[in-house]
């Protein structure tokens, strides 16, 4: 074998073998426990960055160790393939999206293989494909039969630089997810999936993902709000119209000196008709209109308001309030009417104290007595309810139930859960998505596409004019068709899907990519479902996990699978940061991947990017750490060539009693090594200190080969660079494979057993003790294990270094941690 370590050489080698021999294909077998591993499918973007080699490493190094474990291990890639960047490069380039599209996933398909990562390609999913997005477009029917799929018209927040709408999770601080511009309200036509149908089982279900990170239920949680209360009505006697509100808080209701509508609530207009207010009012509307949700509800946003003119009567005590009209209420959130309670919502107070609106104390604290006219700000505890009528004197708590109890009884109001979730908006105008399958007819309204005329294929021939129209809407051939159940001249749906729609069940699809007469084949997808270990960004733990897991219950129901949850176990890990920040085109600081592996080869970059920090954590890159790992493989590999020549036909059986000292030390790190990496792989993904055992271990092989007086063990170290080599396969593949294919066997190291442990090995004979006089160290002894604590006592006083620190010295005690330390005490 070479001497020198050559990635450059072996690696190319070893990725055609493997393809050749389909090396990484996986079938259904149930003769082996499945496992599915899953890392979150990227867009493709044109090239891999470091963040893309980051996560697939983690996915590769646990799909690695669990076909070594005996488990038949899935383990997939695909491409998150529609989106807006192709089309915008389209604009751009001259280049139509799918050709940008394919010619990027090439690339990085190319890149991946460079890696080495143990994909099975031959389950390769592309989601801008017919053979995908025509079942994508199943799907959507299928929502559509189960009362999942709707449009109606709404406010909804819209992109000018990327001319789409946007659902209300992926505006990020009022500005696009995507492209960072600013957000505005625009009214249209829209579909929605009803994904508030399924938000108290979405709750409910987060307490069973025992295997998620805590942070990302707490966000998912947040994002679905569930909040319990009641809603009841407020009428408006002038226009015979009621203002309904739904509030966490009807132990205040008696509390209320005004009441607030959003500026686009629909009764706006009646109440300011013929009023002083009209104009004021109107331009106020149209100004509030097209601020974004988060500035409108941000805590710092300053709370601004007009009154309409008109005033309502408060159910519960017969007073007339006056109607306002406020940037800080949302028509999509609850009714898009709230009722103002100064004091007991900070909110309310700063209000009303800035339009001199008046404030009613309902609420006493236990051990105080709050008065109205010494209150700097709201009052929002608990306490004992006053100033409301037949409800006084009662814990403002028993008052919620003692309230909701009369308002249904008096069939005013009634008790109601409310989500902060909202249904999901997957219309987008743009082109380079999957079409909505449906067609509007004059004569049968809204019509869904026949499954058997699936996929509605994207025409080629579009234009990317600007405007607010679909691409689509001006491709005359795909708009003109024929009714599906007259047969008369109709029109196609325009809008494309939401591309979360595509990733929310590309993991189902993988479990049987090839079928045709399904979205995927039900028994295969039972068989690999749930994912047993998914891992990608924390950025998606609302967005994408939660549709996903929405999509599961959604195809749970219907019949088609028996998995509640998508994704047993989830690794979000951290970024990779040089120089302090985020790695971007924009700061300079971006690390080519393809460069590291050209230059240092893929198994240093994979050993670096995985050493460098435990994956949840950011990951600072260091080209001094790029270069070391390159320099651990190359010692790595000096130690195994140097015993390679008393490797090959030796048995692994061997005298144990017969070892001498230093060989059993070697056995000894050996087996302490195996204990502790598998232990770091499968309990606790701790690949950084894996790696650092690792190395110990060659250190270990360097120490016995300069400790040898005479040939080497060839049984003890056959054992140990097979063990070795096997521990270090899932990190760097192709190194591996190469030096146990010269120096154990000719079959493949990815296929062997995971090592195990010789409980028995790892017990030491002896151990090295430090003596310490008053807790400074002054000497240290190896002693044998068995040593009682009367003989290491004695043989600690008759050291030479300690006995000159004990002269004219009185002992005081002796203090003995065994395995450890002695220390003398003396004065």
């Amino acid at each position: 074998m070479n001497e020198k370590y050559m990635p450059r050489e072996i690696e190319p080698k070893w990725q055609s073998i493997w393809a050749e021999r389909n090396a990484y294909s996986t079938e259904v077998n149930r003769q082996r426990p499945e496992y599915y591993v899953l890392e979150m499918f990227p867009y493709p973007s044109g090239n891999l960055h470091m963040g893309h080699v980051r996560n697939y490493s983690i996915g590769d190094v646990v799909a690695r160790f669990k076909v070594m474990q005996g488990y038949n291990v899935l383990h997939p890639m695909g491409w998150d393939a529609f989106g807006m960047p192709a089309e915008n490069a389209a604009i751009k380039n001259g280049i139509h999206p799918a050709n940008w599209t394919m010619d990027n996933i090439a690339n990085m398909r190319r890149q991946l293989q460079e890696m080495g990562f143990s994909y099975d390609w031959d389950r390769e999913v592309t989601t801008c494909k017919p053979d995908y997005y025509r079942w994508t477009q199943w799907l959507f029917l299928l929502f559509y039969e189960r009362g999942l799929a709707y449009k109606k018209k709404a406010a909804v927040n819209w992109c000018d630089d990327c001319n789409t709408v946007l659902a209300n999770e992926q505006v990020v601080d009022g500005r696009c997810w995507r492209c960072d511009s600013v957000v505005v309200k625009k009214e249209l036509a829209q579909w929605f999936l009803r994904i508030t149908d399924y938000a108290d089982t979405l709750l409910k279900d987060l307490s069973e993902l025992k295997g998620w990170p805590e942070r990302v239920k707490v966000m998912q949680e947040n994002w679905i709000g569930r909040s319990e209360g009641a809603e009841f009505s407020f009428d408006v006697p002038d226009v015979g119209e009621k203002i309904p509100v739904y509030t966490t808080r009807h132990d205040t209701a008696f509390g209320v000196t005004y009441v607030v509508l959003a500026p686009e609530h629909p009764l706006v207009e009646k109440l300011i008709a013929g009023k002083d207010t009209e104009q004021a009012v109107r331009e106020f509307v149209e100004n509030t209109r097209n601020l974004s949700e988060i500035n409108r509800t941000s805590t710092e946003t300053e709370k601004v308001g007009l009154f309409t003119g008109s005033y309502a009567v408060n159910p519960f005590n017969g007073e007339k309030v006056p109607i306002w009209v406020a940037n800080y209420v949302l028509v999509e959130y609850g009714t898009g009417a709230v009722m103002g309670v100064p004091a007991h919502d900070e909110r309310d107070w700063q209000f009303a104290t800035k339009y001199g609106l008046a404030k009613r104390l309902v609420i006493q604290p236990q051990d105080m007595a709050l008065d109205m006219a010494s209150m700097t700000g709201a009052y929002d505890g608990s306490g004992v309810m006053v100033n409301s009528g037949r409800f006084d004197g009662l814990d403002n708590e028993a008052g919620k139930k003692a309230i909701a109890d009369w308002l249904e009884a008096e069939s005013i109001g009634k008790r109601r859960i409310n989500y902060r979730l909202r249904d999901w908006l997957i219309s987008r105008q743009r082109y380079w998505g999957a079409p909505i399958p449906v067609i509007y007819c004059q004569h049968c309204g809204t019509v869904p596409v026949p499954k058997d005329q699936l996929p509605v294929m994207l025409p080629n021939n579009v234009r990317f004019d600007a405007g607010a129209v679909s691409p689509l809407a001006q491709v005359e051939e795909f708009v003109s068709c024929d009714c599906p159940k007259c047969g008369a001249k109709a029109r196609r749906e325009t809008d494309t899907m939401d591309t979360f729609i595509c990733s929310s069940w590309y993991y189902f699809r993988y479990t049987s990519p090839h079928s045709t007469t399904e979205p995927f084949d039900s028994a295969k997808a039972n068989y690999w479902m749930p994912v047993d270990q998914y891992i990608g960004g924390i950025e998606h733990a609302i967005l994408h996990l939660l549709y996903s897991r929405f999509f599961t219950k959604v195809l749970r129901d219907a019949g088609l699978v028996n998995v509640s949850e998508p994704f047993k176990n989830l690794l979000t890990q951290g970024m990779v940061i040089k120089d302090g920040a985020k790695m971007s085109k924009s700061k300079g600081n971006v690390v080519s991947p393809e460069e590291i592996v050209q230059r240092y080869g893929a198994d240093t970059a994979r050993l670096f990017i995985l050493f460098a920090a435990p994956p949840e954590r950011d990951l600072e890159w260091s080209d001094l750490g790029v270069e070391g790992a390159y320099r651990f493989l190359s010692r790595l590999w000096r130690i195994v060539a140097h015993f390679a020549p008393v490797l090959p036909d030796v048995s692994d059986e061997y005298d144990i009693s017969a070892l001498t000292k230093e060989e059993k030390e070697l056995r000894r790190v050996l087996h302490s090594s195996i204990k502790k990496i598998t232990e770091d792989i499968q309990e606790r993904f701790n690949f950084n200190t894996a790696i650092s055992t690792i190395m110990e271990l060659v250190n270990a092989m360097y120490v016995y080969k300069e400790q040898q007086p005479a040939a080497p063990h060839a049984s003890l170290m056959r054992e140990t660079v097979s063990a070795l080599l096997k521990m270090l396969a899932p990190f760097a593949p192709h190194i591996s494979e190469e030096l146990w294919f010269t120096t154990i066997s000719g079959e493949s190291v990815h296929k062997q057993s995971w090592p195990t442990y010789d409980p028995e090995a790892i017990k030491r004979e002896e151990v090295e003790i430090v003596l310490q006089v008053n807790g400074k160290m002054r000497d240290k002894i190896v002693v044998p294990v068995t040593l009682s604590p009367d003989e290491l006592e004695r043989l600690a006083l008759a050291q030479e270094k300690v006995k000159s620190m004990l002269e004219d010295k009185q002992i005081v005690k002796i203090i003995s941690v065994p395995q450890k330390l002695v220390n003398i005490v003396v004065r």
